[in-house]
């Protein structure tokens, strides 16, 4: 007695089919599960025998064997406790063989309910590239298998209930497709911030083209409450990069029933004694998303940015120049998206006063460099703009009006936007940050007059050729937000000075 059952499975971020061939034979009672499965699959023997009894079925009292092929590629997870539970009743007659285009997925607990699993739109999407048109998931994992479009979801909660459908006895309803809230919760606000209106131009400028920035200054002045308002002014995410990022999401168990699709640009802060691994990925036998890549789509948030490890910021140079980073292991390799916003914080030395005015900063000369040596050059040439972050005077603090609010910087941003999607089309650049060295050249000439400009900031400031063209993207921005056609002398002028921080020149 043999039944094939269609399943899926994970490999890294990237759903694949899965078959779970069951065989019935005659022999001493055993239960084995072949195919490369690591522990968690292999202990799903115990969980369907559990689930087929206590669901008052009969487990079969012969020698079981299942295969999960692709038998060369290791399978990991509980997402084939239902398929082989079904593969096992129908291969002894106790369920009709299943229809050939439909696939099961999904956890089972002692008693035959179905739990969620991780990463079920990878696998719903790897179930539409198969050809697969119905999927049975777990109920709580069927709002994010919907997204996947053009399958049919059929919401599980329980063995009995699945057997019920197969049989005809009580059909269940396919799951309807999740649709977003209309309005989503409102974020930290730029009108709570009071002053530092030079910091939120520069937020503004790295919003619109989606440019790496870096904010220098004293211990208060403001440094992460203005980074976490940077999400509110970012456009919206579109549907392609909501996929991508809950794909992402979705792997690391992040998503749940009432939030199945990530809806706002992902923004994440890891502490400063996070590991490289912890932030570029890792991890055995299967390598897994670092913070970099769940901040696809989105903003990564360095705090106290000289206090990360030296191994940990040197990680970010691949991806802020590609957009990807490859995890490479003896036993596999992975490679993860992670096209993110850099925006760091930190303090000009130490004790985080070097510069004040009251003279509250008692390091030497010595230790301020020390302490800002930490950060390499070719970190440092990846970074688009540097802001200073000055402490604020109490009249600043203690004024009544509030300041211009995220919707209406927001407006600005999405205006900019709008143009850089005109200027570079469907299969163009997303924005001014990304642009290659032909849309530089076609998208970014400079008159003679901006030439002059740039070639003594170039000799003064000891730029590199990535610096230079960083220079081009800013300005290009700054153009974009002022509604003009060509980057003029002040266009440039500013994006240059973003790059002259009193505490970075060299």
């Amino acid at each position: 007695m043999f039944c094939k059952v269609r399943s899926l499975g994970l490999h890294g971020v990237t759903g694949y089919e899965v078959m779970a061939e069951c065989d019935l034979s005659n022999g001493l009672p055993a239960f084995d599960v072949v195919g490369l499965p690591d522990a968690a699959v292999k202990e799903a023997r115990d969980r369907v025998r559990s689930a087929v009894k206590n669901c008052g079925f009969r487990f079969p009292v012969s020698r079981i064997t299942v295969n999960l092929a692709p038998a060369d590629r290791r399978k990991a997870g509980t997402v084939y406790d239902l398929p082989m539970l079904v593969g096992i009743l129908a291969a002894g007659g106790q369920l009709p063989p299943p229809d050939p285009r439909a696939a099961f997925v999904g956890e089972l607990s002692l008693a035959g309910a179905l739990r969620p699993v991780t990463g079920m739109l990878p696998m719903a999407l790897a179930a539409r590239r198969a050809g697969i048109s119905a999927l049975y998931v777990p109920a709580d994992s069927a709002a994010e298998a919907t997204l996947a479009g053009s399958l049919t979801v059929y919401p599980v909660e329980s063995v009995g209930q699945l057997v019920a459908h197969l049989t005809g006895e009580a059909p269940i309803s396919p799951a309807a497709a999740w649709v977003p809230p209309a309005h989503t919760a409102g974020g930290p606000d730029f009108a709570d911030v009071k002053g530092q209106d030079q910091v939120k131009r520069a937020l503004e400028i790295a919003a619109a083209g989606g440019h790496n920035i870096a904010m220098i200054g004293p211990p208060g002045s403001g440094k992460s409450m203005l980074a976490r308002r940077l999400p509110s002014i970012l456009p919206d995410l579109s549907e392609r990069e909501a996929l991508e990022a809950t794909e992402i999401h979705s792997v690391m168990g992040l998503t749940s029933r009432e939030e199945p699709m990530v809806v706002r640009r992902p923004f994440r802060a890891p502490h400063h004694s996070i590991s490289s691994t912890g932030m570029a990925g890792g991890g055995s036998p299967v390598p897994r998303p670092g913070e970099i890549s769940l901040a696809h789509n989105g903003v990564l948030f360095l705090d106290e940015l000289p206090e990360f490890h030296k191994d940990v910021l040197e990680c970010l140079r691949q991806p802020l120049e590609e957009g990807k980073v490859q995890i490479s292991r003896a036993a596999a390799s992975e490679v993860f998206p992670s096209r993110f916003m850099l925006v760091c914080a930190m303090n000009p030395c130490k004790c985080g006063w070097y510069g004040h005015p009251g003279g509250r900063c008692r390091c030497s000369e010595g230790e301020v460099k020390k302490y800002l040596g930490k950060l390499s050059g070719p970190l440092l040439d990846r970074i688009d703009l540097y802001v200073e972050v000055p402490a604020l005077e109490f009249d600043e603090l203690s004024r009544k009006p509030k300041a211009e609010s995220s919707a209406q910087i927001k407006e600005r941003v999405d205006a900019a936007r709008a143009v850089q999607a005109g200027r570079f089309g469907a299969a163009g650049p997303d924005c001014n940050a990304h642009m290659g060295p032909r849309e530089l050249q076609e998208f970014c000439p400079l008159d003679s007059a901006c030439q002059a400009v740039m070639k003594g900031a170039f000799d003064r400031m000891g730029l590199t050729a990535r610096s230079y063209d960083r220079i081009l993207r800013v300005a290009r921005t700054i153009a974009d937000l002022e509604g003009s056609a060509d980057i003029q002398v002040p266009h440039l002028a500013e994006a240059i000075q973003y790059r002259e921080s009193a505490y970075f020149r060299r």
